[in-house]
């Protein structure tokens, strides 16, 4: 995916150097935006192999309200351990396990992973239950999809996750800070704003999760799909992730895959891993990299 490799090049060629709270450091530029035709394929990147079932496995923890990370160790997704199992390395309950143990024990001890496995107010809660002052709960994700059935022309079909009142209680505040669909000609469109992006490590996940949020709605709403619309803020890649930028700039983009849904999946809320699947990725080598937390 070409748009994918001129991001990065963009950062490292006019990133300037900054210190962030991770203590890592980055090279950061603000402000950039990618547009990707969905009609033309799924845009998992083929610069360097993508675990599509992960991508798949957390957005439906989203959908589903989760903010939890059993849900995603039960189904092998281990992308979010690292935030509880540093709060659990913090307290006076720590025994010496590795973040491995700690993740099974999630898996295994319901009460255990009540009590160290949440993240907080994260997404799924913003998505789906959006709290207001006076107590209301607000289904964003299930709003939205109604609007699109019933007033698709609508400019008010926004699901916003970065929540001031709760931001605080998060283990890690929204990146993806808010998304707007957009219906035209019978197609679907997704614009998402990231107010911080990880370009080695995030970026490729966000752009295909959004993709495969924006597919699953327009299947449940009769629509085709349109264009995934990604404007960044803060776009930065790590200094211990440089190499590995460069090294995926080496490599040329393979054919895009297709995505495949279960046809008879009329509901948003009742897809399932089984029903979501890839067709046709073919990628380079993985590249490993160091998650900064």
């Amino acid at each position: 995916m070409r748009e994918y490799l001129d991001l990065v090049e963009h950062v490292l060629s006019h990133g300037f150097p900054t210190e962030d709270r991770t203590g890592t450091g980055t090279l950061s530029v603000f402000g950039y935006q990618l547009r990707l035709d969905l009609e033309k394929g799924f845009p998992l990147i083929t610069t360097k192999k993508m675990p599509f079932r992960l991508i798949v496995s957390e957005l439906l923890w989203f959908l589903r309200a989760e903010t939890n990370i059993r849900y995603l160790v039960q189904h092998n997704n281990h992308i979010w351990d690292d935030w509880p199992f540093e709060r659990y390395r913090q307290s006076e309950a720590y025994a010496g396990e590795t973040m491995a143990a700690f993740a099974d024990r999630v898996r295994d001890d319901a009460e255990f992973a009540a009590r160290w496995g949440d993240l907080g107010p994260v997404y799924g809660k913003q998505w789906r239950c959006w709290q207001g002052p006076d107590g209301t709960v607000h289904d964003q994700v299930g709003g939205v999809v109604e609007t699109i059935r019933t007033n698709p022309h609508s400019r008010r079909m926004l699901v916003v996750a970065y929540n001031p009142g709760e931001v605080t209680k998060m283990a890690l505040p929204p990146c993806h800070a808010l998304f707007q669909f957009y219906v035209n000609q019978g197609r679907l469109s997704c614009q998402l704003y990231q107010r911080s992006a990880d370009v080695f490590l995030g970026v490729p996940f966000n752009i295909a999760s959004y993709a495969l949020l924006t597919s699953l709605v327009a299947q449940v709403t009769g629509l085709q799909v349109g264009e995934f619309i990604h404007t960044f803020g803060d776009v930065h890649i790590y200094r211990n992730h440089i190499d590995q930028c460069k090294l995926q700039l080496t490599r040329e983009p393979l054919a895009l895959p297709k995505l495949a849904l279960n046809p008879a999946v009329g509901e948003l809320d009742a897809f399932t891993m089984q029903d979501i699947q890839l067709v046709g990725y073919r990628a380079h080598p993985a590249i490993q990299g160091e998650v900064s937390v």
